[in-house]
This record gives structure tokens, C-alpha cells and sequence, in this order.
């Protein structure tokens, strides 16, 4: 198989499933791409790369090969792997970015895989271009807007860059993608960006609401149902997940489904097939699933709020969308594409927007991310006049603070809280981690951070 190692054809270092599951599905995916791609284990086996990745590396190098070996070409490991970070430290779970430009493998970015038990024990990395084919393919005349945007989404932050790159390697695998990120990040845009880029592109893409509906309506939403099924179900419907037959179906808002519902999803995902409500039946699908929440998915197994089991079933390709506040960069651009829009929709004239304006508007909180900054643009244009956009409502809003001013408020009122739950258990730091409803490793990890040890 392509991009196999010769001793690993079959059987991988593992026998967790889970894991197994990650490693095939990034072997479907990164087979055939001519961008470098490798997962290793802690202890820096190569646990698989691809033909472009062992392209680097001598024959010699590839049975058994240490990353090191096979793409630095060193015989010790080097002095400090960055990628290493994704692995010991718990809040990597949006991946790590080297330090420094020039690693000796080429580390361009590095993501955890994590096991059935929840351990990240190996990790994604994803290498830079070869130099020398960059240099080849670069063409003069070649816009950077195509680098700024995919679809629909737009961004040239590293962040985004990074999430294309990750959409691009998923879009044409049939394995479970899991969209984590805040409110207004533009979770659903994601996922129809990775059906637009897959073979499954003609064939439906239905979204489907999770927190909106109740559980026996969902179940039949889902599964379709029979006549006489309850009380009002005068004929056979057919489901959603019929509808997104061969297509993609998106499970928005994952983690607000009930336990129950939870556990007939899991059978959904383990057999690929749905009963509809009130039949015996079972119907064969073959829809994609792509899933979204803006919770942290992982704490809420750990609350036992959420199936262990689903969760890495759904997460097989876990994606993460950074907060508007992480990648101000991209706001001019998403600026000007929703004033573009805008001024479209409401038939008006194409308004210009001064750079001082630009840079209020870069400054300002968007606690809900890229969907309040589309409505305020779409409202300024509805509501001023002129051939240029003023935002004067913006510059008069002293309450808006900056991002720093946020983060530094955050912080003491959450070193306050911890500090308080300790003084209430007496030091104890297991109990004050259970009143705080966050893990003990978690605790010791804010402890360290507020310099509370």
C-alpha cells in the first residue's frame, strides 16, 4: 500500500482501534498527495508516511526508521521536537507550529491522535514543501488571493492556512470528521467546504440541527418512521440520512443530543444502518457523517455527559476552528468580502473602507466571532450613506475592549475562582478540581500557570 512501511503493512504498532481507525483513514487520504505527510508515536517511530514524505529518505531508512533518520537525517534525535509538544501538553489539541522557520525535518505543523482511552500516544505531522518543486511551481502571476481563500472561507492567517491544508487532506476520505470550535466560527461553512471538495460534491448535503429538536423527533428526523409509528405519523417518511444518500449528512451541535439518542447513533456509525422508528427493518446508508459542537467534547466525557465511545467514533478527522480573536489578521479580508456581499444583497453601490476604519474594526472583541462581524457589516451598510463605510457606531463604542484587556480580566477571575475553591476544600486539590467540575492534571495545569503552586 502506498506510503506503508514494509513492516507495517497490515499490522500497525498498536492494537488500539481507535487508533487503527486514524492510521487508515490518513493512509486513504495521504496516499496518493505530493505534500509530505508522516504519523509518529512518542518515541519517534515512524509509524507511517507517505511516498512523498519517504521521497526524503533512503531505502535503508524505511523499515522501522526513526523520524529523525528518515527526515532529518540525523542519527540522534534532535535537540527539542516541537512536535513533541502535541503530545505533553493537554491544550495541543489544535496542534502545535514549530517555533522556529527552519526545523531539520521541515516540521511544518504537528496534530495529536489520540487513542480509545482518550491518550494522545502518536501525532499527524504535516512537513513543509520541498524547496525546490515550490521554486519550480511558483508562478509570478499567480494571485495570493487563491491562498486566501477555499470555497467559501476566507483567511491567509497560519491558523487558517493550517485548517485548508487539513480540509483539503479529509474532504475525499468516507471517515467521521468532528468540526470543534466557538460559536460563529463558521463550523457549518467547514463541513459544506469538505463535501464541495469530495467526490461526493452532486450528490445532497443535509444539514441537520441536533439542538433544536427533541430526542423522539430527531430519532425520526435521522431514521425516518413507519406509519402508525405514534401519534401522528399518518404515512412512511424517510430520513435524513436516506436523503443524504451517498452524500454528506452534518450532525451540528453533536454535543447537545441526549445519552439515548447518543447510544442509537453509535449502532447508526458501528453498523451503517438505521432502523426507522416503529419497523424492524434496517436499512443499508452511505452518507458521510461530519459532526460540529462548540463544547469541549473531551471534558464532556470526562462529566460522563457524553459517550466515550461515540466521541471516537465521531472524531476520527477532528477539526479545529480558531476564535475571530486568534486570527485578526484575516479580518480586512473577511471585511471586504462581507461589505462586497452586502453591498450586493441590498442593491447599493460598492462602498470603500478606510484603513482607520480597517483597524477599529481589527481591534474590536467579536465575542461571536466572524457571524457578529458579517451582521455588523451587513448593518452598516443598511444603516449609513455615503460612498465610503464609517463604522461611527464602533468608534463611539469605548466599551468594546481590546483582546488583551479581555484576556487579562479572564485570567484573574479565573485564578480568583481556583483560589477560591482551594480556600473552600482546605488545599485539598482533588476535591477543588471536582468543585471546579475540571480534571486534577487540569488543575495542576492552572496552578502552574496562575502561580498558585
Amino acid at each position: 500500500m502506498a506510503g506503508s512501511l514494509k513492516n507495517c503493512d497490515d499490522d500497525y504498532p498498536t492494537p488500539d482501534p481507535i487508533l487503527n481507525a486514524r492510521l487508515d483513514a490518513i493512509r486513504s487520504l495521504a496516499g496518493g498527495l505530493t505534500d509530505r505527510v508522516a504519523v509518529m508515536d512518542r518515541h519517534f517511530n515512524v509509524m507511517y508516511a507517505n511516498d512523498a514524505a519517504w521521497s526524503t529518505a533512503s531505502a535503508d531508512d524505511q523499515p522501522g526508521a526513526k523520524c529523525y533518520q528518515a527526515f532529518a537525517h540525523r542519527r540522534q534525535p534532535c535537540e527539542a521536537c516541537p512536535a513533541l509538544k502535541v503530545i505533553e501538553t493537554p491544550d495541543a489539541s489544535m496542534g502545535c507550529f514549530p517555533e522556529v522557520d527552519d526545523t531539520p525535518c521541515g516540521m511544518r505543523r504537528a496534530f495529536p491522535l489520540a487513542s480509545s482511552l482518550g491518550e494522545t500516544t502518536s501525532m499527524l505531522v504535516l512537513f513543509k514543501h520541498d524547496e525546490s518543486e515550490s521554486r519550480i511551481s511558483r508562478q509570478p502571476s499567480v494571485s495570493n488571493t487563491q491562498h486566501d481563500a477555499l470555497c467559501g472561507l476566507v483567511g491567509h492567517s497560519p491558523a487558517m492556512r493550517e485548517l485548508f491544508d487539513m480540509i483539503r487532506l479529509v474532504a475525499d476520505s468516507s471517515a467521521t470528521v468532528l468540526i470543534q470550535g466557538e460559536s460563529g466560527t463558521g463550523k457549518e461553512l467547514v463541513a459544506r467546504t469538505i463535501h464541495e471538495l469530495s467526490e461526493r460534491k452532486s450528490r445532497p448535503f443535509v444539514v441537520v440541527d441536533c439542538g433544536s429538536l427533541p430526542e423522539t423527533l430527531l430519532e425520526s428526523e435521522l431514521f425516518g418512521h413507519v406509519r402508525g409509528a405514534f401519534t401522528g405519523a399518518i404515512s412512511d417518511k424517510r430520513g435524513l440520512f436516506q436523503t443524504a444518500e451517498d452524500g454528506t449528512i452534518f450532525l451540528d451541535e453533536i454535543g447537545d443530543t441526549t445519552p439515548t439518542f447518543q447510544a442509537k447513533l453509535l449502532r447508526v456509525l458501528q453498523e451503517s444502518e438505521i432502523r426507522p422508528v416503529g419497523s424492524t427493518e434496517r436499512i443499508r446508508i452511505h452518507a458521510r457523517v461530519v459532526s460540529a459542537t462548540n463544547k469541549d467534547l473531551a471534558e464532556l466525557v470526562g462529566a460522563k455527559a457524553f459517550r466515550q465511545d461515540l466521541y471516537y467514533r465521531l472524531a476520527v478527522l477532528p477539526l479545529f476552528l480558531p476564535s475571530l480573536r486568534d486570527r485578526r489578521e484575516d479580518i480586512p479580508l473577511l471585511v471586504k468580502r462581507f461589505l462586497a456581499a452586502s453591498c450586493e444583497r441590498h442593491h447599493q453601490p460598492m462602498r470603500t473602507v478606510s484603513s482607520q476604519v480597517l483597524q477599529t474594526l481589527s481591534e474590536a472583541a467579536w465575542p461571536g466571532n466572524v457571524r457578529e462581524l458579517q451582521h455588523y457589516i451587513e448593518r452598516a451598510v443598511v444603516t449609513t450613506a455615503g460612498p465610503a463605510l464609517i463604522c461611527s457606531d464602533l468608534a463611539a463604542k469605548p466599551s468594546w475592549p481590546k483582546t488583551e484587556d479581555l484576556r487579562s480580566a479572564a485570567r484573574q477571575a479565573e485564578r480568583l475562582h481556583i483560589g477560591e475553591a482551594l480556600s473552600a476544600m482546605s488545599g485539598n486539590r482533588v476535591k477543588a478540581a471536582k468543585l471546579l467540575k475540571i480534571s486534577r492534571s487540569s488543575l495542576y495545569n492552572k496552578l502552574r500557570e496562575h502561580g498558585l503552586t
